[in-house]
């Protein structure tokens, strides 16, 4: 079996405005960049709309669903800005989470990676923010345990900055583990490793700025300890590629190979309890050379972990 890449092109119409760091170019360049390998590509499908109200608040779907505009630009907060193309971007979004994971669950394919905009972690159970509309991951972790029936889900997240919305909606989920590796004190605020969720289902791992790789690998072991007292049935990466030296929005120091070190080190140690059942879906990542370097690395542990 193989790797499946999980897109469309809808999110080129999601419009942020002009000069804002979450635009469609970084859609553009990684799947370019992936067209050279063999994958399985699909596109996102419809699903029902439950699963989107299991996980945020049903009247701030509602709410978003309004606030769609018919032309312009219109600022769910400070910035996370939608257009018309917003729309159906963000619902192909969780789409695609959602059809990743039934690939996977029917064999149809052996992992996949999402490449979506916009991205979902910070969106909290009633709230938008950093640049996030819905939570995509979170409704990937529902869909799981209300269609599969799962009662071990892990979400590790790696993007540079805490992923507060998913710990929010799963806090007191003894279902879910949530795992974030992020540089603290930083955006938004949340993170530090006091949180630990209600059934000590949350682990935080802190990072100061200039954090380098060597540094990072080594607090990475307390994610694949972790892991290995949960021991998961499914995996699934909130992968941002923010923690590259280069991006400029914070200030980790990884190098592109440590994105493919960290996800081969995860599949070693998942796969006894997971048996490959892996998805990954794009968060954040805001320099276009480190994102397209840095999303080849994670998706080539991915497409080797088929062998």
């Amino acid at each position: 079996m193989k790797t499946a890449i999980i897109t469309t092109d809808t999110y080129l119409h999601h419009d942020t405005g002009q000069g804002h760091p979450e635009n469609a170019d970084r859609i553009s360049i990684v799947i370019e960049n992936f067209k050279k390998k063999k994958f399985i590509w699909k596109k996102p499908k419809k699903f029902d709309s439950k699963y989107l109200k299991i996980t945020h608040n049903s009247n701030y779907v509602n709410e978003v669903e309004k606030s769609f505009p018919k032309k312009g630009l219109f600022f769910l907060d400070g910035d996370t800005i939608i257009s018309p193309g917003s729309k159906d971007a963000s619902s192909d979004a969780v789409g695609s989470i959602i059809t990743a994971i039934d690939g996977v669950k029917k064999k149809e394919f052996n992992n996949a990676f999402c490449a979506v905009r916009p991205p979902g972690h910070h969106a909290e159970k009633n709230k938008a923010m950093g640049f996030c509309i819905y939570n995509n991951i979170a409704v990937g972790a529902h869909y799981l345990i209300e269609k599969y029936k799962l009662k071990k889900i892990a979400i590790i997240d790696f993007d540079v900055h805490h992923g507060n919305g998913t710990q929010d909606i799963f806090y007191n989920n003894e279902k879910v583990l949530y795992i974030s590796t992020h540089q603290y004190p930083y955006y938004p605020g949340s993170g530090s490793n006091n949180e630990k969720g209600k059934h000590n289902n949350v682990l935080n791992i802190p990072l100061p700025a200039g954090t380098n790789s060597e540094e990072y690998l080594n607090a990475y072991e307390h994610v694949l300890k972790k892991l290995i007292e949960f021991k998961p049935e499914f995996v699934l990466f909130s992968a941002g590629f923010d923690a590259h030296k280069d991006d400029p929005l914070a200030q980790l120091q990884l190098k592109s190979k440590d994105f493919y070190d960290l996800t081969k080190r995860t599949l070693k140690i998942v796969k006894s309890s997971c048996k490959g059942n892996v998805v990954s879906i794009l968060e954040g990542g805001y320099d276009l050379n480190a994102l397209k370097e840095s999303s080849e690395m994670h998706v080539n542990a991915l497409l080797e972990d088929n062998n």
